[in-house]
């Protein structure tokens, strides 16, 4: 097998970005087919798109057997069950992240995919750029031993009715960008943080929904860790990073979209300041890659199943000192 022949549960707005538009450039990927809840939605997206095939259920792209992965951009309550449906089907699956609505269900997930042996990837995609891995450099060496790191994704949310609201389907800021932030705090401490404290504030017509939420974490090097997260909230638009060493500091701006625009800045011990440049390719491109790297040649993942454990762990952990629900 020399192309991942991809299908697309779901005709989400993020798919064209975080998988039909890579696949147009990555030559190992191509979509093939795309399945929705409404067959005439799905057929205006596949015509839109390219895709050569539609079918009439999220059910039927798992059991085709022209497909050699899915992609599962559903609402997070659905990643679960269908990410585990299509690795019983000997499909490999790249999630949109969450990759599930609490760490009961990631081990699930997790325990199937190990049993299966087949790829499973969590889409952190900010974390196959090559601005992540230069980030993580900085952090764990050039600036000296780590003593604070923190992380902002905090973007506004108009929609009222949009989905990241609603709890049955596994919604809040947390999940939708605090993901994220975890993500990028662990990833930088190359640690996992226990959740001193947090606070969160519920979405007015949506009860145990947080449309703010921010967190204080604590590292077993000592380091102390804080994020912040909104879908609506008194920062409207903020989307960055920091880490503070004995030795220096690292600031990002937008490292969830460094293709777009982006700064990075290093400051060493005498208050001297440097800014780094990385290439403008999406960072879809980049996770494609590297789950074409794994399907076809059996590299290893920088975002799987055990990751998304300890990611879904923090999560819980939060919304519990925060005094709202764990996601159902």
């Amino acid at each position: 097998m020399s192309t991942v022949r991809i299908g697309i549960l779901g005709a989400a707005r993020i798919a064209p970005h975080a998988l039909i538009k890579p696949a147009q450039s990555v030559g190992r990927a191509k979509v093939v087919a795309v399945a929705a809840r409404d067959r005439s939605r799905a057929q205006s997206f596949a015509d839109k798109w390219a895709i050569p095939r539609v079918h009439d259920s999220y059910q039927a792209i798992i059991d085709d057997p022209a497909i050699d992965a899915v992609y599962n951009p559903l609402p997070n309550s659905l990643h679960a069950e269908w990410t585990i449906a299509a690795l019983n089907a000997g499909k490999h699956v790249l999630c949109e992240k969450p990759l599930t609505s609490n760490a009961t269900q990631a081990r699930q997930v997790a325990d199937v995919a190990t049993d299966s042996g087949l790829v499973l990837m969590e889409a952190f995609h900010y974390r196959y750029h090559p601005l992540m891995a230069r980030a993580i450099e900085v952090a764990r060496g050039e600036i000296g031993e780590l003593r604070h790191v923190e992380s902002w994704m905090q973007v506004p949310l108009f929609k009222r009715n949009d989905i990241r609201f609603e709890l049955t389907l596994a919604g809040g800021a947390l999940m939708d960008l605090g993901c994220y932030s975890i993500h990028q705090l662990r990833s930088l401490t190359g640690e996992e943080p226990t959740v001193n404290r947090a606070e969160a504030k519920e979405r007015r017509r949506s009860v145990g929904v947080d449309r703010w939420t921010q967190a204080h974490l604590g590292f077993p090097s000592g380091a102390t860790g804080k994020l912040t997260v909104s879908l609506y909230g008194a920062t409207p638009l903020r989307i960055a990073f920091r880490a503070i060493g004995t030795a220096g500091s690292l600031r990002v701006f937008n490292p969830a979209g460094p293709q777009y625009f982006h700064r990075f800045r290093v400051t060493d011990a005498n208050g001297t300041t440097r800014t780094e440049k990385f290439p403008k390719v999406a960072t879809y491109n980049f996770q494609l890659e590297a789950f074409c790297d794994s399907v076809l040649g059996g590299a290893e993942v920088l975002t799987g199943p055990m990751d998304s454990i300890a990611n879904m762990a923090v999560i819980d952990a939060i919304y519990t000192a925060a005094g709202l629900p764990i996601r159902p």
